[in-house]
């Protein structure tokens, strides 16, 4: 067993049963032109976590574990995108409109593939979910299944929206969660804040947090 001193208290777990998730870093939220600036959001913010991100991606690869890359996106003709989403706010783009990186969020167009720094290697897992969380109408719990995967290490975006979501669905599926602090982003920090606090409330509700650097120092161990 492999131990982070992480938070609320020590995470521990067998990486022979681990995986990574990496959330929805796409260019339609990450770069400018894309959905998240759209909404009128600084996508900065989120550009600041690419290099962690890389690293944390970089360590798995190293050890031999899964490394599983998600996407948010929905089908060309929207049969998948409720109306509710689509309408939802008042963005200069909806999805399914043309933008500066083909249509917003719909899978095979540019602005939906994950940023070329964190760019799934041959042979690993892209989850394309119309959802907030990723096992809604995805194949990722079979998938999980049958890796015999029974703790994950999450980083992505955004985490109080498909972060937590996702987290929350694999806590209730029985997983043993765990967020790494800077390899997550928000437009708000302060919901970025607020989520992490929600995550690790109680006794680890959700699950735990550490940064990167325990993370990677665990897996060299």
């Amino acid at each position: 067993m492999a131990v982070i001193d992480a938070k609320p208290f020590a995470y521990e777990f067998d990486p022979a049963t681990t995986a990574l998730i990496v959330i929805d870093m796409q260019r339609d939220f990450i770069e400018a032109g894309g959905f998240g600036a759209s909404l009128g959001n600084d996508v900065t913010l989120l550009q600041a976590v690419v290099p962690a991100t890389a690293r944390l991606i970089a360590g798995f690869r190293a050890a031999g574990l899964p490394v599983i890359h998600t996407r948010e996106c929905h089908r060309p003709d929207l049969s998948d995108c409720p109306p509710a989403k689509r309408t939802r706010g008042n963005p200069s783009l909806r999805i399914g409109d043309e933008g500066p990186m083909g249509r917003v969020l719909i899978a095979g167009e540019p602005g939906a593939e994950i940023v070329p720094d964190l760019a799934p290697a041959p042979g690993e897992y892209v989850v394309d979910k119309p959802g907030k969380g990723a096992f809604y109408a995805t194949g990722l719990g079979d998938h999980l299944a049958g890796l015999g995967t029974r703790s994950l290490i999450f980083a992505g975006v955004t985490t109080e929206v498909c972060v937590q979501t996702t987290m929350r669905e694999a806590n209730d599926r029985g997983f043993a969660c765990l967020l790494a602090e800077d390899a997550t982003e928000s437009y708000f920090p302060d919901f970025k804040a607020a989520a992490i606090e929600m995550i690790r409330a109680q006794g680890a509700i959700v699950g735990w947090t550490a940064t990167t650097a325990q993370i990677l120092e665990a897996l060299d161990a």
